[in-house]
């Protein structure tokens, strides 16, 4: 077996602790300086310091007081080292350009495994030096002693960052070892997260390429070392679940014989949904099946409510309607737990929404249209349904704003804030590889980055964002009134059908009575009134952070994460993206009705400015 060849059942060999002496005063090549060499020394005590120990210390002037004193910046130290190595695994970056400057060699190899100096700071992640060391000519695509480029060993060593520059500046993204591992398989193997893998695979890595000694591919590779963080992503980009390595085992196998249940139970899972495991009884697979738990995690909600009025409704003692209830209940919380994943669950919010819905207007047209059906109640209630429905398909259908590009522009925007040395989390999605725009922000729902990003509502199953947080604003306001409809439609039932008198009969009796005289309508009821509070109480909010804070949900919750908000007196904060209370609602609607109104319009997905320093977007209108 090669050095690079992986035994699956351990860790590769770390190329680089062999390229140092045990000398414990020095900082040793496989530690940054940053977190373990100690600052720069005093005069007095570097003065005594040779070359290499200056070099590790950033002892600059000694450093240059030893080259000028005839020193040769390309002669290697005793372990065959190089003093650009020192420099880069030290991030010592004044003193590479000085011993650049010395006429030093950017891309010499040294060490016991012969390497370069980018690949001593690609394993450390000096972002910035492997940037400088590049900016002198060095070559990334060169391979160290172990067969490995700077790539894979960025891979290796989880650093996104490096990772998403070299393939920026044109390293392929599926660039091969001595053994044929890719930056994708060496990330699932060493690194237990979901980076760098997330961020190769969204630059097109190959997720079904086999390395050439044992035949893994990437998902392999995950479930020998249960990083099962990355399956997700090697799912959804394609990979072989049935794939079998150069010893005929699957992704299953390794996950079964490195004992990781929860891998186990993922992979099972997945393959009895597409019909691959064999071994699944009829039942198993069914149950598994995408498409019919889709169709389950839809109609649910309605039978469930359905279900819940129907047994209120029934003749019976109240004792035995309880018990049957509460076997309902244990079956609805078995299916849920057993049959529908994480990824279904988020769409029940929805569908529990539109079974409300229709149970509603099911009541509305078969219990209180004859007590209602004057045109003068039935006309405002559709209207009201009709613009209803125009705000909900808007607000769940519609673009909420994603932050799109094209793979050259998110290369383009890793190389430019890399070299600017700003590539942090308030401009740079590592995501979706994306430069955020002002008041952005990434849905870890969605998983895709939103301008003007409010939040992501499961009621629509869509995020909230600059294009339309108005539609869903709309579709609070007139389900408040569809709601109050149906609360009043309640109120004329049970006046006409029931003879109910709360004034009379007091609250109490009066509600035995309603639910003795039809307990489906009470159980809409009371759906109804739950949905008024919580709708009534968004609806505010959102009302109140558009016109009075001039802010979205996700900013007024996080106010002292974003610099913009704060103000000179500490805990206090502003927006400035405030115009007024009903300017601000002016701006939101977007309608200026042949100049009586005048919005502001910015596009807050490609915004990428500051915060006070705006251009609106042209219109047929000045902006005053």
């Amino acid at each position: 077996m090669t050095d690079r060849e992986i035994d699956p059942t351990c860790n590769p060999i770390d190329p680089y602790l062999k390229t140092r002496s045990t000398d414990s005063a020095k900082p040793y090549p496989n530690q940054p300086a940053s977190h373990h060499a100690p600052p720069g020394p005093h005069v007095e005590e570097y003065k005594s310091y040779d070359i290499v120990r200056a070099v590790q210390y950033g002892a600059y002037e000694r450093v240059v007081e030893l080259i000028e004193g005839g020193y040769n910046v390309n002669e290697p130290d005793k372990e065959n080292v190089y003093m650009m190595h020192w420099a880069a695994i030290n991030n010592r970056a004044e003193i590479v350009k000085y011993l650049m400057s010395r006429g030093a060699a950017v891309d010499k190899f040294g060490g016991d495994l012969n390497s370069t100096p980018l690949h001593w700071a690609a394993r450390q992640g000096h972002l910035q030096m492997i940037i400088l060391l590049m900016s002198y000519g060095a070559d990334p695509s060169l391979i160290d002693g172990e067969g490995c480029s700077g790539l894979h060993l960025a891979a290796q060593f989880g650093h996104t960052s490096i990772v998403a520059y070299l393939i920026a500046k044109g390293q392929d993204v599926d660039m091969r070892d001595k053994n044929g591992m890719t930056p994708l398989m060496w990330s699932c193997f060493r690194v237990f997260g979901p980076d760098p893998a997330r961020l190769v695979i969204l630059l097109g890595a190959s997720v079904n390429t086999r390395d050439h000694v044992n035949g893994n591919t990437p998902l392999h590779w995950a479930c020998t070392s249960g990083n099962h963080a990355v399956l997700k992503f090697l799912i959804e980009a394609g990979s072989d679940l049935t794939c079998c390595n150069a010893k005929n085992e699957t992704p299953l196998d390794l996950a079964s014989r490195t004992g990781n249940m929860w891998v186990m139970q993922k992979l099972r899972h997945l393959m009895r949904g597409r019909g691959l495991d064999k071994a699944a009884s009829y039942w198993q697979r069914l149950l598994s099946d995408e498409t019919i738990q889709s169709y389950l995690a839809f109609v649910v909600p309605f039978v469930a409510l359905f279900a819940i009025g129907f047994i209120l409704d029934m003749s019976g003692p109240w004792l035995i309607k309880g018990a049957v209830l509460a076997l309902m209940f244990v079956s609805f919380r078995f299916m849920s737990r057993n049959i529908f994943d994480m990824s279904l669950k988020s769409k029940l919010p929805l569908a529990l929404y539109l079974a409300t819905k229709f149970w509603m207007y099911y009541t509305w047209f078969f219990y209180f249209f004859p007590y209602i059906s004057s045109a003068e109640i039935m006309i405002p209630f559709l209207i009201n349904s009709l613009l209803l429905w125009y705000y909900f398909i808007r607000a769940w259908k519609s673009d909420p704003g994603v932050v799109k590009t094209s793979r050259e522009e998110k290369l383009q925007a890793i190389l430019d804030l890399s070299e600017r040395q700003i590539l942090d989390p308030a401009r740079f999605c590592h995501t979706c590889l994306v430069r955020r725009p002002l008041r952005s922000k990434h849905c870890s729902y969605c998983n895709r980055c939103v301008g003007k990003f409010d939040h992501h509502c499961p009621w629509v199953d869509n995020c909230i964002g600059a294009y339309n947080l108005k539609y869903f604003i709309g579709y609070l306001f007139f389900l408040l009134g569809m709601i109050c409809w149906c609360l009043y439609g309640a109120i004329l039932y049970y006046s006409e059908s029931c003879y109910l008198n709360v004034e009379k009969f007091g609250y109490w009796a009066s509600l035995l009575t309603a639910l003795s005289c039809s307990p489906w309508v009470a159980w809409i009821a009371s759906n109804a009134l739950a949905h008024f509070i919580w709708v009534g109480l968004l609806l505010s909010c959102q009302l109140y952070q558009v016109m009075w804070l001039a802010a979205t949900t996700n900013e007024r919750m996080n106010f002292s994460r974003y610099t913009h908000f704060h103000t000179s007196k500490p805990g206090v904060y502003k927006s400035p993206f405030h115009r007024g209370v009903v300017q601000n609602f002016v701006d939101l609607c977007g309608v200026n009705l042949r100049g009586l109104f005048r919005p502001q319009r910015y596009d807050w997905v490609t915004m990428t400015t500051d915060p006070n320093d705006f251009t609106p977007k042209s219109d047929n209108y000045q902006f005053v």
